[in-house]
């Protein structure tokens, strides 16, 4: 049973590294940039929700959307004011930039909530009124598995089948594809390609602060640099998976996350994280597009 109960906390874990690398990979897809900023929004999302519950004494749902709507907001003006101007501009500039933007967000967020971590209130108590643990027990009581783990994966699931539907049938889905293709060919067939990138960050925003809820509710503590590990982690993942492939994504933050879980499980919690990059770097060695990218030769 500890097999299981090390497996369902790394898929859980992994969830929310899935749904950050999709934020990752639709971003990249679009605009091919690494919007490394993307943790810092996840911080954002994780203290919006906080203030909704904390302070307003909005339910769980409420303070999800509007953390949702805020930080939809923040990726919409952090891409017109800090990006947009960078369309052509070397790829150097822009990641400069994407980091500078991170550090902005962090310091902001640490004058208004400062550096004091906060303990972030469950979406689904722990407990119920008789003071038993409020989790789904299986197998007589020997596998455990709390509520707020069976919603992130169930939310990544949903969340990876929806932009895979949005993607492939919508109109704007097809004219984020066409952009991703060839972003001269597209507007000159009339896509507007800015609205495209703009909408394509709203997405990945959006998507951010979802997994600072479910990352928070998860691990109850919060603090301007919330987002940053979890960020930095997802990256790879997307790249693990494939970078532009939402299958990828999914499937690279499920794999990292039962990685990192065994790992500390089984082997060592100091060494987690070497092991994680190291079976990274091994497999991109193998499959340097990732495990379901697809090598594109660039034109010169």
């Amino acid at each position: 049973m500890e097999f299981l109960s090390y497996l369902i906390s790394g898929i859980s874990l992994g969830s929310v590294y899935a749904i950050i690398a999709l934020g990752y990979t639709m971003v990249y897809g679009i605009a091919k940039m690494l919007n490394f900023a993307h943790g810092d929004v996840i911080m954002v999302g994780g203290y919006i929700s906080f203030c909704a519950i904390s302070y307003l004494g909005l339910p769980g749902w409420l303070a999800l959307i509007l953390a949702m709507a805020v930080c939809t907001v923040l990726g919409i003006v952090i891409e017109g004011l800090a990006y947009k101007p960078l369309r052509s501009a070397p790829s150097l500039a822009v990641l400069i930039t994407a980091i500078g933007v991170s550090y902005f967000l962090q310091n902001t967020a640490l004058l208004i909530w400062k550096a004091a971590p906060k303990v972030y209130p469950s979406l689904i108590p722990t407990t119920n009124a008789q003071g038993e643990s409020n989790a789904l027990q299986l197998f007589n009581g020997q596998l455990s598995i709390s509520y707020i783990s069976l919603l992130t994966m169930a939310s990544c699931i949903v969340i990876m089948i929806a932009l895979t539907l949005f993607t492939s049938k919508t109109k704007m889905g097809k004219a984020m594809r066409a952009c991703s293709e060839d972003k001269g060919a597209a507007q000159l067939m009339g896509i507007n390609v800015n609205a495209t990138i703009s909408t394509t960050f709203a997405i990945g925003s959006a998507l951010a602060a979802i997994a600072g809820v479910l990352l928070c509710s998860s691990y109850p503590t919060l603090q301007p640099t919330t987002g940053s590990m979890p960020g930095i982690k997802a990256s790879p993942a997307a790249v693990f998976g494939g970078i532009g492939s939402i299958p990828g994504a999914f499937l690279g933050g499920l794999l990292l996350g039962i990685i990192e879980a065994m790992a500390k499980a089984y082997i060592s919690t100091n060494l987690a994280n070497t092991i994680v990059f190291a079976v990274l770097i091994v497999v991109l060695l193998v499959k340097p597009a990732g495990l379901l990218g697809k090598y594109v030769p660039e034109k010169v």
